[in-house]
């Protein structure tokens, strides 16, 4: 049984999300006390809060966590002997924090100055990227953490396997390149975010080639083209990476939490009413 400290500094090393389970009250018989914790993955526990049907349904509730997405914590109160028909008999709230979560998956296809000094501004937020070309020497030895690699011949093929509202940044080293990807994502349409690096001149371009294969003017708004942020202004490599990479902040911080509107009420409770009844007073002064 790992030690939750060092489990919850490897997980977040690693960019897997992980929900981090602490007792922050407990009455009567309880297999834990006030302060214990354990962290819980999609495949892997590490620590105890005790075992039996409590941490089962810890469990349970923090890998449903996991699958959704939430990003919100979550305070449930458990009657052990009541509700879970532990032998214990006493009453323990949980508090459940999501650790580690991924606000965006996002992909860049090229590997030329921009993407070099974009791509570890994107590893460093909780993203996971994948970073693709053709040219196997125009990637850095140092790949950073959190990014995964794809040299191919065919970076158009990559488009089908990108997962459904992805983050997509196209920067390579060619037009006519440029022009298919286009045409491949904005096929898909499932995207989040698409931007494309170039200038109006090459958006007018693009959006007459575009329109010539029968995309629709509602499909074509989509692409951003220049992206970036215009307020960052500046034409050094890394002055358009941080145009870039505020944009994809502020597009995935205008979503945030917006799909935990539904969250069942137990995580929006106040915490007193969550407490056990002989806590309740002293928590109202």
């Amino acid at each position: 049984m790992n030690n939750w400290i060092s489990a919850l500094a490897d997980l977040q090393q690693q960019g897997e999300p992980c929900v981090l389970v602490t007792i922050i009250e407990e009455q009567g018989s309880t297999p834990r006390n006030a302060g214990s914790k354990m962290v819980i993955s999609a495949a892997q526990t590490f620590d105890t809060i005790g075992g039996g049907h409590l941490e089962y349904k810890a469990m349970e509730i923090a890998r449903q966590m996991l699958d959704s997405g939430r990003h919100d914590t979550h305070l449930q109160r458990f009657s052990l002997g009541a509700s879970l028909g532990q032998c214990c008999g006493g009453v323990t709230v949980l508090l459940f924090e999501p650790m580690g979560q991924v606000q965006a998956h996002i992909a860049v296809f090229g590997a030329g100055h921009v993407a070099r000094a974009l791509v570890p501004l994107l590893a460093g937020l909780p993203c996971r990227v994948r970073w693709i070309d053709s040219r196997e020497q125009e990637f850095p030895v140092h790949i950073p953490s959190g990014v995964r690699k794809i040299v191919t011949d065919e970076p158009v093929d990559e488009v089908d396997a990108l997962p459904t509202g992805c983050y997509c940044i196209v920067m390579t080293h060619n037009h006519a390149l440029d022009l298919e990807l286009s045409a491949a994502l904005l096929k898909r349409n499932d995207f989040t975010y698409f931007g494309l690096i170039g200038s109006k001149t090459k958006r007018v371009k693009f959006e007459h080639r575009l329109r010539d294969r029968g995309f629709s003017p509602q499909h074509l708004q989509r692409l951003r083209c220049p992206m970036g942020l215009r307020e960052v202004k500046g034409k050094l490599p890394v002055e358009i990476a941080i145009s870039i990479a505020g944009e994809i902040i502020a597009t995935y911080n205008a979503h945030f939490g917006q799909h935990t509107a539904s969250a069942n009420t137990a995580s929006s409770e106040p915490i007193k009413q969550l407490l056990p009844s002989s806590r309740r007073s002293q928590a109202t002064h």
